[in-house]
């Protein structure tokens, strides 16, 4: 049995990483191209849960594997996007133990008081933030957010929560803040402007969304989409698996509702992506479950455009502070759960390497690793940073096409969705977005 994380041994988890399956079997099975199962996948994540700790030489194998499949599904090219972060509020009251971008929301009160770093931005200011990002090139807003009290979808959810009699909805009137989010669907609109690319409302969003309503995530994602949302950010999975998510983010919405939301996106026309969130207490059993939820999910679906694995940054959250974790995951695991997720995920065709979780170095050996992607320009990250992220906030097209270039790969500018891309041409540059409506080749860093 592989050697699990200290904390996740005492937590005594019904899902352990043991197998009757052999590494080599499993290799194999990945090499040839066969679907993968749970036994497999966690063969491969721990490089044989016959001995302890992960194996340098089996590690490098299963890499390339990963590689190799790479290679075979999507070629040499390494795409990216230029896009903007616009979190909206950092106000929440969920309590998960891994996030530290929240702020408590009662400290948001206009007469409470209390000093914090947090934010709530207006409809208004939205949209000015995205006006100012155009006209630097991008093309795609991302917009993930803390959940608000006073948040409704639009002003008819507004009105059920004021005439509710429910203390447990996680509702106050918006009158009690001293900024007013709006609705969701005011926020929506305000973001979009011009012909970007608004890619917003996680599940957890959209749950949300519909506190204190008989709505289906149909319903809600019906509307989101009419005021202008394009697609759905796959986060707040963490990992999906329930007895984790009790540990972690016991406010959270359970593993079938996520799923059921994902669902609802796609049948009202939304491309989503889709993550994982590991490295704290879940062994690799709980990986490799999520891991077949996901593909299980793009079975039914057929939406889920990229995977991403994210490496959870632990300094600056609960769950370190508590002492219920002593870290995050090791580069090994890093690079392992990219390859196992090239290998495992055969219906979904491109993998991300995060130069926020995992610098630029790091994020370029992902890139061998079984990686396509180098995620984006993003201009202002702000929910790793909280964390005790150290690998920055921005990263100019002109950055990104000289890290890809750098490792022998062809950088590719891609729309959100993928549908449209653009090869670089290596030229000397510097370089600029040139998808985007506003977009002309100009470097965002002037």
């Amino acid at each position: 049995m592989a050697v699990e994380p200290e904390a996740a041994r005492e937590l005594a988890f019904d899902h352990r990483p043991v197998t009757d399956q052999s590494f080599e079997n499993a290799l194999e099975k990945a090499r040839a191209g066969e679907r993968l199962s749970v036994a497999d996948g966690i063969e491969l994540l721990t490089t044989g849960t016959g001995r302890e700790g992960i194996d340098p030489d089996r590690k490098e194998r299963v890499l390339e594997a990963a590689d190799a499949r790479r290679a075979e599904v999507v070629g040499e090219e390494v795409t990216f996007v230029a896009n903007l972060n616009n979190n909206v509020t950092t106000a929440c009251n969920t309590g998960c133990l891994f996030c530290n971008f929240k702020d408590s929301a009662h400290a948001f009160e206009r007469d409470s008081g209390i000093e914090h770093p947090g934010f709530t931005k207006t409809p208004e200011e939205s949209r000015e933030i995205v006006a100012d990002a155009l006209d630097l090139g991008i093309y795609e807003v991302c917009s993930v957010s803390g959940l608000h009290p006073a948040f409704a979808l639009d002003d008819e959810h507004l009105e059920m929560l004021r005439t509710a009699d429910d203390r447990e909805l996680n509702f106050e009137v918006p009158e009690r803040y001293a900024t007013d989010p709006g609705t969701y669907v005011e926020q929506m609109e305000a973001m979009s402007v011009g012909d970007v690319h608004l890619h917003s409302m996680t599940p957890e969003e959209a749950y949300h969304a519909r506190r204190g309503t008989d709505w289906s995530y149909e319903e809600v994602y019906g509307r989101l989409a009419d005021a202008g949302l394009d697609s759905v950010p796959g986060t707040a999975a963490e990992i999906l698996v329930d007895e984790v998510r009790e540990v972690i983010c016991p406010g959270k919405i359970g593993t079938e509702e996520w799923i059921e939301a994902i669902e609802a996106a796609a049948s009202v026309g939304l491309d989503t992506t889709a993550t994982i969130m590991y490295g704290h207490v879940e062994n690799e059993a709980h990986r490799a479950m999520h891991l077949k939820r996901i593909r299980d999910l793009q079975d039914r679906t057929g939406v889920i455009t990229e995977f991403v694995p994210l490496s959870f940054v632990h300094r600056e959250t609960p769950l370190y502070e508590r002492g219920v974790v002593s870290g995050g995951a090791s580069t090994d695991e890093d690079e392992l759960m990219i390859a196992v997720s090239r290998l495992f995920l055969d219906n979904v065709e491109n993998i991300q390497s995060s130069w926020v979780k995992y610098g630029d170095q790091q994020g370029l050996k992902m890139l061998s690793c079984g990686a396509n992607d180098f995620m984006g320009t993003i201009l202002s990250e702000e929910i790793t940073k909280r964390a005790g992220g150290e690998y920055g906030e921005f990263r100019d097209v002109s950055d990104l096409v000289e890290m890809i270039a750098s490792v022998g790969r062809v950088p590719v500018e891609r729309s959100t969705d993928y549908r449209t891309k653009r090869r670089v041409e290596l030229d000397g540059g510097p370089y600029g977005p040139k998808l985007g409506p506003k977009a002309d080749g100009t470097p965002m860093a002037e």
